[in-house]
């Protein structure tokens, strides 16, 4: 791992809300393609997902999400569940950024898809009572053509239009199905 990458992942933790979004978008930017220093800074952005700061729990859900494809051991199997508790984070925006990058995980194998895929559609269901239901359902759907887009396995679009069959209001079950027409 260069100084670079060392002073960015420090960087994520600063008060200065640039020096973190800067250090962000560097590193999502490396992380967007498999890096070899990802165990490396594993256990900083795990911590990170409980921290008091709702921009760090945002920055490091989805760079966890961005290095499943780096993570040759399947650490991101075992430590899924404290990942995907940030989908639930009080801070909605915290919540919605990993709810966005979460189906990365999915195309890092096929372990990777099932949870992945198992884990939204539980949420899609769990989240009947919340406030920001629909859009977390949109989110949800969302996040599942993307998984399709990427690993073209029918299963995925057969759950997520069964998923969006499930939605009540025939107006937000026509938004979500205009994600499939694309």
């Amino acid at each position: 791992m260069d100084d670079a990458v060392k002073s960015a992942v420090a960087n994520i933790h600063s008060d200065d809300r640039s020096v973190q979004g800067e250090a962000f978008r560097f590193l999502d930017e490396l992380t967007n393609k498999p890096v070899g220093w990802a165990y490396q800074v594993w256990d900083v952005l795990l911590k990170g997902l409980t921290s008091k700061d709702n921009r760090l729990r945002s920055i490091a859900s989805q760079l966890l999400c961005n290095l499943a494809k780096s993570d040759p051991e399947g650490r991101i199997l075992i430590d899924f569940d404290a990942l995907f508790d940030v989908t639930r984070d009080d801070r909605f925006v915290t919540a919605r950024h990993c709810l966005l990058a979460i189906w990365k995980i999915g195309a890092a194998g096929e372990s990777q898809k099932q949870r992945v895929v198992d884990g939204l559609e539980r949420r899609f269901e769990e989240c009947a009572a919340e406030k920001n239901r629909t859009l977390i359902r949109f989110d949800i759907i969302q996040g599942l053509r993307k998984l399709y887009n990427h690993v073209k396995d029918e299963a995925i679009r057969d759950k997520a239009l069964d998923l969006i069959a499930t939605e009540a209001d025939l107006k937000y079950r026509e938004k979500y199905a205009g994600l499939w027409k694309r």
